[in-house]
């Protein structure tokens, strides 16, 4: 019992998270071994993503190349990000406030590479210009099913690129007042109280996620029939797999160190050694989506054919079929 008050109590356990240096020291060689093997994990994944971004510059048309670049390299800038924060304990903030910014882009992006596999957005118009689309999908309205179905517009179009954009814009500026806060001390996310900065801004920002989340689904499940040969079903998987992995298994980690279920390893308090453990998880499984991403992206495709290309090839397969069947 002794000994189990004298952890609760430990200086470390109360202390902010340590110098790059006092993580080093601690190391011992199975530790070492552990960091190494992340590090190499975060360098393979990187060079990786700028070998794929030479590939795609020479292969692919503009704006095309400059959109799956952005996407990319959402899982190598999360596992460059988070190897700085497993080293660097101290920066864990800034690198996570990072990785959600560019995250923040992507969001953007995946809506606007699934407008631009269908022409862009005046054949996209021209596509589905009438056409209603159902918006009872997630995270938002999923459940809805009374939701009416709205027509596709110019005016819709620009209302679900503005719902996906806001969230690029806002948690960049947030983000940004959320590090010039912690510098001045008033933002800390052990700080629950209604007084906090923390209590407001994270709320908010998960408002901001959701409202962005809904355009980019809307678009996925009323187009992706037509871009299944595009393999778009499995890269949206991944994409979704980052934002979970990155978003909600970062703040359940959180959670549970602010709890105490995560135990103080010193020199690592609760908190910071969920940050760690976090930072740790996140290198290995962006290395995997890497792999998985480098298969279904480094490759060219041809393009979607309109719907009046469609019929035009088809009503010429009809007449050489009549025209066949007359001659037997």
């Amino acid at each position: 019992m002794e000994e189990v008050l004298k952890n609760i109590t430990d200086p470390a356990c109360l202390q902010g998270p340590p110098l790059a240096i006092d993580v080093i020291k601690q190391l011992d060689l199975l530790g070492f071994c552990l960091y190494a093997v992340l590090s190499f994990m975060s360098c393979v994944s990187l060079l990786m993503y700028l070998e794929q971004c030479v590939y795609m510059y020479k292969k692919l048309p503009y704006p095309k190349k400059t959109t799956i670049i952005w996407i990319n390299g959402a899982a190598p800038v999360i596992a460059t990000m988070s190897c700085f924060g497993m080293w660097i304990p101290r920066a864990v903030m800034i690198t996570d406030m990072t990785s959600n910014c560019y995250f923040a882009v992507v969001v953007y992006k995946v809506l606007v590479l699934l407008i631009e596999e269908l022409g862009g957005s005046k054949l996209f118009l021209k596509r589905f210009s009438g056409t209603t689309f159902r918006i009872n999908t997630g995270p938002c309205c999923c459940c809805c099913l009374c939701l009416p179905r709205v027509p596709m517009s110019r005016q819709m179009l620009f209302l679900l690129k503005i719902g996906a954009l806001q969230y690029a814009i806002l948690k960049t500026v947030l983000s940004v007042l959320s590090i010039i806060l912690w510098t001045n001390g008033n933002f800390d996310l052990s700080d629950l109280e209604i007084t906090g900065t923390a209590i407001w801004i994270n709320p908010f920002i998960g408002v901001l996620t959701i409202t962005s989340l809904w355009p980019v689904a809307i678009v996925f499940m009323n187009t992706n029939g037509l871009l299944r040969s595009l393999s778009i079903v499995p890269k949206y998987a991944m994409y979704q797999l980052v934002l979970v992995l990155s978003q909600l298994q970062t703040s359940i980690i959180n959670i549970l160190a602010l709890d105490g279920t995560i135990a103080c390893s010193p020199p690592f308090s609760s908190q910071a050694r969920g940050s760690l453990l976090s930072q740790q998880i996140m290198i290995m499984e962006m290395f995997l989506i890497t792999l998985v991403t480098r298969f279904y992206y480094r490759r060219t495709y041809d393009a979607v054919p309109f719907e009046e290309h469609d019929n035009d090839q088809n009503a010429q397969a009809v007449l050489q079929a009549t025209v066949v069947e007359h001659d037997v």
